[in-house]
């Protein structure tokens, strides 16, 4: 009886523990949301005005729950690693992935230690989307019905899917599964959609000196997956101001402007990731590996996975490994392979946050000295007339007489990362003499053309692109450039030639002139050409000649992929088309192009906006495009050919119509002065329910590059307000 007794006090205790949990959640939700405003816009776009940055960043979280919920929480199943629980084995290695390099013990152990204004975030964070579910039970979540503080520990750098997505999973599975059924498929644990789309951006900086203001200019050009992010207005009367997109679910602005600075990212060339061959010991039953004249036990730590099957929920129990290096991701034949990246989760969510609220460039230079947005190079501009470029930001300092392009031994000490490079030590570049700083995902050595840093100077892995075709287009726009305003940097952010088409077509009309084109259409088509002037249009029927020649070649099997022993770079894959082949062999793939067009099309003579198209049937993450459903023609191209304005595509499963996935999403341009002006676009529309007016009201705007203007002062935003509410409030 007694202990029946104290199992009902127990119950009782443990009752109103929760209660008392619920309840003080509730209260504080209360609190929040009488201390936020939400002002939507013409275009849905949601200012967020609270009391504090916590209030702020509740209503950050809700707002965007209003607009995608889904996104939102698939974000967060990806990124703690459940999403096995709602796809099935195939994920189990993208979750095990990520519990390698931190556990849910170790992440909510992060956000203990947390300083006491992040954790307050965090908990604002999760009160934002649970008051959003509380408020709004018609919406079934897919795994996730309530968000906890700890969840942003494994979201914090802001890119699309950051570092971890380079490390394989296939190469995971292959190590800790090799029992399983070598016929299951295995998620690659992306978590962007896959085309064929380069991933990268556009960010250019001009100083007064070329605008006709004299004011600095930015512009803001990710290339992302289409609905990645939504577009957000936060301010907060603890100093948060900031406008621009953010990724679904993250709790600052990622890329955007505040009344005095702008930041923008482009994906970096910087080698941050390294792998270390452990030599692995066994001795009296346990597991070492050499490290120098030691031997080091190896940490393990077992980890239990659940995944959907047809039966329910399964679960798959894993003994993870770790060395001091990093947690072994594969095996290099009898080496265990540590993979080192950047994984400091407290770090990154302090300086993606507070980079937003920053005045100047000393104030900014010191968040950068944080040194932990990774995966990204960073272009700036300031209303003190400020423009800068960093190249990187997280870069460990290696032993340089050691190749890390290859697994090194992990067990030579010398081998290790001495710490991170000092951020003056980086490739920056502050104010060049020419007045416009670019990256486009290129070499950071052609980034002010004279004024760029030298090569000479920085160690080999601290920039590994090469030059593309974005930034060969680029930089002779940029070197004219004068009297600049907002609409002319719009226009120049949107020319319309191609120098990858230029190359490419130049080939094929010099291959005419040493081999005979054999059909008429092919003849026709060519002279045709001739007189193209490499610009893209919805109405050009040579776009559309030279995409099909360009997919007809990559189609072929006959380009290289290997040159000088190394992979060939995508300019390396024009230059043979261009240059290298056999005029016999570029004529026969024009033909077989030609064919195909024909074949798809009825004529040869297609317009490039009849086949290159803009369709949204839905808020799935996933289109399903068909070409029965309404689109809109599109006169952008993709990157590859060197289009600033980038149009990412890929076809649906039976179509003949192209349709964009990615490329140009949330885009601005912004001018800093006495008061901050900007204008932006984002594909499609703020909200992802097909039956809100903002699903689809840019989507016209998107495909002829008109941009709306920018409502950051208060007294702006109220007159374009079209719902005022707080979070819980009936819009």
């Amino acid at each position: 009886m007694k202990q029946n007794h104290f199992l009902y006090v127990l119950l009782i205790l443990l009752t109103s523990c929760q209660h008392s949990k619920d309840t003080i959640e509730k209260e504080r939700w209360e609190q929040h949301a009488a201390n936020t405003e939400i002002i939507r816009d013409d275009f849905g776009v949601p200012h967020i005005y609270g009391k504090t940055d916590a209030d702020a960043v509740f209503g950050l979280l809700y707002a965007q729950c209003e607009d995608d919920f889904n996104r939102v929480e698939h974000n967060y199943i990806w990124a703690i690693g459940r999403l096995a629980e709602i796809e099935g084995e195939a994920s189990l290695y993208s979750d095990l992935r990520v519990r390698l390099y931190m556990t849910k013990k170790e992440a909510i152990e992060n956000y203990n230690n947390s300083p006491k204004w992040l954790q307050e975030l965090c908990i604002a964070f999760a009160d934002g989307i649970n008051y959003y579910l509380a408020t709004h039970p018609e919406v079934t979540p897919k795994l996730l019905t309530h968000f906890e503080p700890w969840m942003p520990m494994y979201f914090s750098e802001g890119s699309i899917g950051g570092d971890i997505e380079r490390v394989s999973t296939r190469k995971i599975k292959a190590f800790y599964q090799k029992d399983t059924d070598p016929t299951i498929a295995v998620n690659d644990g992306l978590i962007r959609l896959k085309d064929d789309e380069p991933r990268g951006s556009n960010g250019f900086a001009i100083s007064g000196d070329l605008t006709k203001s004299g004011n600095a200019m930015l512009l803001i050009n990710p290339h992302t997956s289409f609905f990645f992010r939504g577009e957000v207005h936060v301010v907060s009367k603890e100093g948060l101001n900031a406008y621009g997109a953010v990724t679904w679910g993250q709790f600052f602005v990622y890329q955007g402007f505040n009344e005095k600075t702008g930041w923008m990212h482009t994906s970096t060339g910087t080698d941050i990731i390294d792998e270390f061959e452990e030599t692995i010991i066994k001795k009296d039953g346990e597991r070492y590996y050499r490290y120098g004249k030691l031997l080091r036990p190896i940490d393990s730590t077992e980890v239990t996975l659940n995944y959907k099957d047809t039966d329910g929920l399964k679960e798959k129990t894993f003994m993870i490994y770790r060395s001091h290096h990093g947690p072994i991701t594969h095996a290099n034949d009898d080496k265990w392979v540590a993979t080192a990246l950047m994984w400091s989760p407290i770090k990154a969510l302090e300086q993606s946050f507070t980079r937003t609220k920053k005045s100047n460039h000393d104030e900014f230079y010191t968040m950068m000295d944080i040194r932990t947005n990774s995966s990204n190079n960073t272009v700036y501009a300031d209303a003190d007339g400020t423009i800068a470029y960093y190249h990187g930001n997280f870069i460990p300092k290696r032993n340089e007489k050691f190749d890390y392009t290859k697994p090194v031994d992990g067990s030579n000490p010398e081998t290790d990362w001495d710490g991170l490079h000092e951020l003056e030590d980086n490739i920056i570049l502050k104010n060049p003499a020419n007045g416009w700083i670019q990256n486009c995902n290129s070499t950071p050595f052609t980034s002010a053309a004279e004024n760029s840093p030298k090569k000479e100077d920085y160690p080999v892995y601290m920039s590994s692109y090469p030059e593309n075709f974005r930034g060969i287009h680029a930089i002779p726009l940029l070197e004219k450039a004068e009297n600049l305003t907002l609409d002319t940097l719009i226009e120049l952010a949107y020319d319309t030639y191609l120098p990858g088409a230029d190359m490419l077509i130049n080939g094929l009309l010099d291959a005419s002139k040493y081999s005979s084109v054999d059909t008429p259409e092919a003849r026709e088509a060519i002279k045709i050409l001739k007189t193209w002037d490499f610009r893209v249009s919805a109405t050009s029927v040579e776009m559309t000649l030279a995409q099909f020649y360009l997919n007809a070649y990559y189609r072929s099997g006959k380009i290289p992929t290997m040159t000088e022993n190394r992979r060939i770079t995508p300019l390396g894959r024009f230059d043979y088309m261009s240059n290298k082949s056999k005029p016999e062999e570029r004529l026969e793939v024009f033909q077989a192009a030609i064919e195909k067009l024909t074949e798809d099309f009825g004529s040869w003579e297609t317009p490039w906006g009849e086949f290159n198209r803009y369709q949204r049937n839905d808020g799935d993450i996933n289109q399903e495009f068909n070409d029965l459903k309404p689109s809109l023609p599109v006169g952008m191209a993709s990157g590859s050919w060197g289009a600033l304005a980038s149009f990412g595509t890929r076809f649906g499963e039976d179509t003949k119509r192209q349709y964009g996935t990615s490329g140009n999403s949330f885009i601005a341009v912004v001018e800093f002065g006495d008061q901050v002006r900007a204008k932006s676009l984002l594909a499609g529309g703020q909200s992802c329910n097909a039956n809100s007016p903002h699903f689809d009201d840019q989507a016209q705007l998107y495909a002829d590059g008109k941009f709306k203007e920018v409502a950051f002062y208060k007294e702006d935003v109220e007159k374009r307000a079209r719902k005022t509410y707080h979070p819980g409030e009936k819009k």
